[in-house]
């Protein structure tokens, strides 16, 4: 029997002018035979906080994208999900929040220890090529997920050099 850890997450779909969604390439660098994903921008929740303020911190730690809490309005989209990692199993609970921004160039400086051993590469994707691609990525039905996102909110595009 699996004893999982639970965790809140939250994660950004993070989607610039051409329709391209940010997406992070990593492995586990406990089971690097298990080959490479593609996932969104986010990360746990810190004790006391609430999910926009992690999808805030997270975004800003991984991207260099700088906005307050409020900017990311309700989640478009929220799952469980169930995955090793590091040598622990997790119980995710996660919520995603729609953000559009003009463009931005990914700044990693803020990665952790973890994400810079696990991490390899970030790339912007158009959705219907990462469906087509091939590749792994997570949550497994992103495409759709992010369509049904694009189509249900206008979030607020935010200016290229944006901060708070």
């Amino acid at each position: 029997m699996t004893v999982y850890t639970p965790r809140r997450a939250a994660r950004v779909l993070l989607v610039d002018a051409a329709g391209r969604v940010l997406l992070f390439c990593g492995s586990d660098p406990a089971r690097p035979e298990h080959g490479r994903w593609w996932f969104t921008p986010g990360g746990g929740l810190d004790a006391g906080e609430t999910y926009p303020e992690c999808a805030a911190r997270e975004l800003a730690e991984e991207t260099g994208l700088r906005l307050p809490a409020p900017a990311f309005g309700a989640p478009v989209h929220r799952d469980l999900t169930e995955f090793p990692f590091d040598g622990v199993w997790y119980r995710q609970e996660q919520e995603f929040f729609l953000v559009r921004v003009t463009g931005h160039e990914v700044d990693t400086a803020g990665f952790s220890e973890i994400e810079r051993a696990s991490v390899a590469a970030h790339r912007w994707w158009p959705p219907d090529e990462l469906a087509a691609s091939g590749e792994r990525y997570y949550p497994p039905d992103l495409p759709a997920v992010l369509a049904r996102a694009l189509a249900a909110t206008a979030a607020p595009t935010v200016g290229k050099d944006a901060s708070c």
